[in-house]
């Protein structure tokens, strides 16, 4: 591990890390100190990342719906002493279940929940190895909802990815464990994110720099769910006292407006 004036360098992993969300916590972390590990398909971006910090930075070209993939980076992480891992690439798609793209929906599900499920499983045995560390699993305001017409697949992966987040925070917590795990449910974020999805938000959307910034500081409160928006807990809040039915045609009245 890297040393700053005698003392070792905190590392920090982070998938995803080529634009938006990901990005900003690579950049946040190297203002901080941190070692960086970034990982992404888009080795150009990675670079130029790489380029605008002051801080040892490896970058790792990796498409993680591939399991091969999955396996190298597995393997080039193992050696490090991770303080912080950001299990940040997923992407969405809207549009009809019937019409929408199956090649791509099963890529979704591939990297959303999949490659998500075996960084989580893996880096929380390496942590609690280690003795300390925080993951922060990236899902969505999506996966707090009970379901997404006209986004269906990529609500159920990101209630995949609350939903286990959460149980995994139970389990750590019930087992005495100083290990951290947090699942961080945005709404709307001004990033690349719309445009793979073909979406345009209905919601006014945050900045990537505020919502990490944010999530950063609820993280080391060791807050475990983290809704960046008074807007969105409220949402999430009173969409409990909502029927179903109701709730999931409210649901799908956002998600056409997205769709324009």
């Amino acid at each position: 591990m890297a040393k700053i004036n005698g003392k070792k360098q905190k590392v920090a992993v982070i998938t995803g890390a080529s634009s938006g969300i990901g990005r900003e916590f690579a950049y946040e972390f190297a203002r901080e100190g941190y070692q960086l590990v970034l990982i992404a398909r888009r080795i150009d971006r990675l670079e130029e990342i790489k380029k605008n910090v002051k801080t040892k930075t490896t970058i790792i070209q990796a498409d993680i719906t591939k399991p091969s993939d999955i396996l190298n980076v597995l393997n080039i992480i193992k050696p490090l002493d991770i303080s912080v891992f950001i299990n940040n690439a997923g992407f969405g798609l809207s549009g009809t279940f019937i019409s929408s793209d199956l090649q791509r929906e099963v890529e979704m599900i591939e990297l959303n929940v999949k490659a998500m499920h075996v960084f989580t499983k893996v880096i929380t045995r390496k942590m609690i190895k280690q003795k300390h560390g925080y993951l922060l699993n990236i899902a969505s305001s999506a996966g707090l909802f009970p379901a997404g017409p006209y986004m269906s697949t990529y609500y159920a992966t990101k209630s995949y990815v609350s939903s286990l987040t959460l149980a995994i925070a139970e389990e750590l917590k019930q087992m005495k464990s100083p290990i951290y795990i947090g699942c961080l449910c945005p709404g709307p974020v001004n990033t690349e994110f719309n445009d793979v999805a073909k979406v345009s938000f209905a919601l006014k959307g945050i900045s990537a720099k505020y919502c990490v910034k944010y999530t950063l500081r609820q993280m080391r409160k060791k807050k475990v769910l983290i809704v960046p928006t008074a807007q969105m807990k409220l949402a999430i809040f009173f969409s409990k006292f909502l029927p179903l039915d109701i709730l999931i045609r409210l649901v799908s009245g956002q998600q056409k407006k997205k769709m324009g």
